[in-house]
């Protein structure tokens, strides 16, 4: 199938490639134009601008757009609008907003065009492991794009089926779901990330209280020199608390025990706030993950252990360097 790419940064440039590695033909964009001239050395058509991006794509056509969320993906979709025609896809691979979905899906529609969220979780393993997909918008369209899809998925893998499952969607097993209307994908991983703000906190303050507990503040007699890098190590292996966060940790750990490579401030990238703003909404009661929430807020004052921890999966899973000191990324409010 032929798509344009629009992006070409940690995540989208690996999009591209795993669609490509799939025999997709792909027409890429990025602002960096050393990043287009590397994927086009490996197989992509590379475009100067979205106009030429759309130009080279033949109609119906489709172009997914992973950029930052806020104002750079904006423009990229208002540039796709101008340039477009009538049955068209934008797809917003990035982690907007959900109501802002909503709201573009509107003025497409007005226009002929059509629009398609996806929220996507995988960071920079997302070549290799697959991607799962959290998809919002109309069905025709999404089953249009379902090659697409299915090839950036990671399939059932080794995972055991779940059973009672034989009836429902069996996409949903292959790490990629429809999972309603417009802005439906973007909500589900805003909600995804939230948790996961939740479970890196529980691990890091875990960790933690492991590491303190050969503090000299300790009477002699009840102080161990636990090695954490082991824990980890052993927990990865049938523990009830094993995951691919934890596998990451203990990467972190062996290479780093005491992570002294990292400060500990701790950035938040909005969906963890979109997520509480949410439950606000809901009178949905929260407090695991707001307190995971103003965890990171504090990260920015002072650093722990577990702020190191928290810093050291982040870099692990999606390639984050730290914030720069004295600084968060502080999202607006939304309406």
């Amino acid at each position: 199938m032929q798509i344009g790419v629009i992006g070409l940064g940690r995540m989208g440039g690996n999009i591209a490639r795993r669609l490509m590695d799939a025999g997709h033909d792909c027409v890429v964009h990025d602002v960096d134009k050393a990043a287009t001239e590397r994927l086009a050395g490996e197989g992509a058509t590379a475009a100067g601008s979205v106009a030429e991006l759309v130009a080279s794509l033949t109609a119906p056509r489709a172009v997914w757009v992973m950029l930052p969320e806020g104002e750079i993906t904006a423009k990229a979709v208002a540039a796709l609008t101008e340039a477009m025609s009538p049955d068209d896809v934008v797809i917003d691979g990035g982690n907007s907003f959900y109501k802002d979905d909503i709201r573009r899906a509107g003025e497409l529609k007005a226009k002929g065009l059509h629009y398609v969220d996806v929220g996507t979780s995988g960071g920079v393993w997302g070549r290799e492991r697959g991607y799962c997909l959290m998809i919002g918008g109309e069905t025709t369209v999404v089953e249009r794009l379902d090659p697409i899809f299915k090839t950036l998925a990671p399939g059932a893998g080794e995972i055991p089926p779940t059973p009672g499952r034989e009836a429902r969607d069996p996409r949903v097993t292959q790490g990629y779901m429809h999972c309603g209307p417009a802005g439906s994908g973007h909500f589900v991983k805003m909600v995804h990330n939230g948790i996961e703000y939740g479970l890196m906190q529980a691990y890091a303050e875990g960790f933690d209280i492991l590491r303190n507990k050969s503090s000299k503040d300790l009477p002699e007699d009840r102080r161990y020199e636990i090695d954490v890098a082991d824990v980890a190590e052993v927990w990865r292996r049938g523990s009830v608390v094993s995951s691919w966060l934890l596998d990451l940790t203990a990467n972190a750990l062996a290479a780093d025990p005491a992570l002294d490579g990292f400060e500990g401030r701790v950035a938040d990238s909005g969906e963890g706030r979109w997520t509480i703003e949410a439950a606000i909404e809901e009178a949905a009661p929260t407090p695991v993950l707001a307190a995971a929430l103003f965890a990171r807020f504090r990260s920015r004052q002072d650093q722990s252990f577990a702020d190191r921890m928290l810093s050291a999966m982040r870099f692990q899973f999606g390639g984050h360097a730290e914030a720069p000191k004295g600084v968060g990324e502080i999202k607006k409010a939304r309406t």
